[in-house]
This record gives C-alpha cells, structure tokens and sequence, in this order.
C-alpha cells in the first residue's frame, strides 16, 4: 500500500503526510486529537490475556496538537510540482508531454530582472522554450495559456502525493483556489 495518511494540525490545516507507520506511532502514543475519512488499514497486534487480539485502525485523515502558524504558506518551487500544477502542460501551445519534455520557463525572463518565483514560471516543452528565448510573452507573439499562481497550502499537499485517496482528496479540493481544475 503507497497511500500516505494526510496530517493536519488541531485547526484542521493540512501539515504533511505520513506513512503508515508514522501514523500508528502517534496514535498509539495518544497524539491524535481527531480524525476523519475511511480506514486505510488495520494494523493487528498482540493478544490480551483474555485472547483478545489488539487491532489499530488507521484513518486517511488525522488532527494532532501543537502549534498553529498563522505566517503565510510559502510552497518550495520545485519542477515536479510546477509540472503537476500545470498538469504537464505547455502553457505556450497547449500540448500535454511527458515529464522529461518539459521545462521550467520564466514568463519575465531572469536576464531582464523577472523572478523564480511560482507567479513568474510557466510549463513549457522545451520547442516553446527555445523559441521564446530570452523575451517576454508579447515580445516572441506567443500567448500564455493560463496566469501563473502560487498553489496554497491545500493545493500543495495534492501536487505532492501522486497517490490521494477519495475522501483526501475531498478535504483538500473543497479548500483550493480558484486557480486549480482537477479535470
């Protein structure tokens, strides 16, 4: 099983996620405070005197305690979630490619003080990429397909696991931005 388990802090903020064997730690150290979704696997143990046999229960989603940070969500810019966010997309001609065709292109290029920032980067194949070169959009007559965005925090947690189960997936999508289309 390659499900992880979604994390949330106590105001029910997406923190990270976990395997299953980090989740069977913190429960069984009494460390969560609430859970939510389906079973994702039943861990059996060791009998009781009475023959009982101990069976711990993980859920999708689990709440623990600790601090909540209030500061600003600021996602790592990485291609692989780039890529994910644009869905493999080249935002240039619209053609979807594999990972290994695709590369990161700065809208604002560095060269003329544009950012490397997620607001700043786009998908491109790399036809595109080499053919807008070192100008912007409007300079190369090549029309962005979509505004670049910073993914929130809810957002993230989904570009960075492959593998979100129904019920994660629910939670987390009913949070993201209008940015975002899963279709």
């Amino acid at each position: 099983m390659n499900a992880k388990i979604l994390r949330l802090n106590k105001a029910g903020i997406p923190v990270s996620w976990l395997t299953r064997e980090e989740t069977a730690t913190l429960m069984v150290k009494d460390l969560v405070i609430w859970s939510l979704g389906n079973t994702v696997m039943e861990i059996r143990g060791g009998y009781n005197r009475v023959g009982i046999q101990s069976v711990l229960k993980l859920p999708s989603i689990v709440a623990c305690d600790g601090k909540v940070h209030k500061e600003n969500f600021d996602p790592p810019l990485e291609n692989k979630f780039l890529f994910r966010r644009d869905k493999n997309i080249c935002l240039y001609c619209g053609s979807q490619f594999s990972v290994h065709d695709l590369s990161r292109d700065h809208v604002m290029p560095l060269s003329r003080g544009g950012r490397d920032a997620w607001t700043n980067v786009v998908t491109s194949c790399r036809r595109c990429n080499n053919r807008k070169a070192d100008r912007s959009p409007e300079e190369s007559n090549m029309q962005l397909l979509a505004i670049p965005f910073v993914p929130n925090q809810y957002e993230f947690l989904y570009l960075s696991n492959h593998n979100v189960l129904a019920d994660q997936m629910e939670f987390l999508s009913a949070r993201f931005s209008r940015h975002i289309k899963l279709s």
